[in-house]
Order: structure tokens, then sequence, then C-alpha cells
């Protein structure tokens, strides 16, 4: 498996204002998604799938809520204990995705966040 960057993230201040400069500066298409326990998220189409980096635009959640980028492995609890073995901290645990897979977010050990992804087989 190749572990390149399948899902990025954007926390905005205000979504909407947001979401008006990407869509009319790169012609994303933003949809409102469901996803349960969060204010509110847009997935982000920055292309056809498949040949494109898609991702997503929520509500910031603190002052310190930065953009994360999501890197595609096998699994996702080895490669959060791996990375927590080379020096990074957990921040959020592994989490279910519903019919999708599963997701940690961890900081890497110069401050910066990474985001693991691991999709659902079958």
């Amino acid at each position: 498996m190749n572990h390149t960057v399948c899902h990025f993230e954007i926390p905005a201040d205000d979504p909407e204002k947001l979401i008006a400069f990407y869509t009319k500066l790169f012609d994303w298409k933003a949809n409102k998604w469901d996803m349960g326990g969060v204010d509110a998220y847009w997935l982000l189409e920055t292309g056809p799938e498949g040949e494109a980096v898609n991702g997503g635009l929520m509500k910031r959640q603190s002052p310190d809520h930065v953009p994360t980028n999501y890197i595609m492995v096998e699994s996702v609890d080895q490669y959060a204990a791996k990375a927590q073995e080379l020096g990074a901290a957990l921040l959020m645990p592994k989490t279910e995705i519903p019919d999708m897979g599963w997701f940690a977010i961890l900081r890497d050990p110069q401050g910066n966040p990474l985001g693991l992804f691991e999709a659902k087989v079958g």
C-alpha cells in the first residue's frame, strides 16, 4: 500500500464564508454531511473521484485547531503505536466513521497534526 495523503481537513471560524472562498477560488464543490457530534461538516470535492485528494471543512474546534492531512494506512492501531514509539503524541484515539473506516489523530514530534485513516474493507 502507498501511504499517501487521502484526505485533508480545514477548520474555519465561519465555515460558510470559507466554503464560499474555496468554491469560488478553485471551483471545488462543497456538500454538507451529517457526521453526528460535529456542528457541521462539509465534504470538499477538489476533482473527480480517484483523480484528486478530496477533503473536508468544519467549524474550528479550538483556537489551536489547524489543517490536518490524513495518510492512508493498513492499520490505524499499528501505525498509531509506531508513531508514538517514534515520538508522536496521540490526540484522538481510533474512531470509527460508519461505513467508511477508522481514523486517529496524532501530533508529530515537531507539533504538527497527523491523521491516520484505515479504510473499511468489504
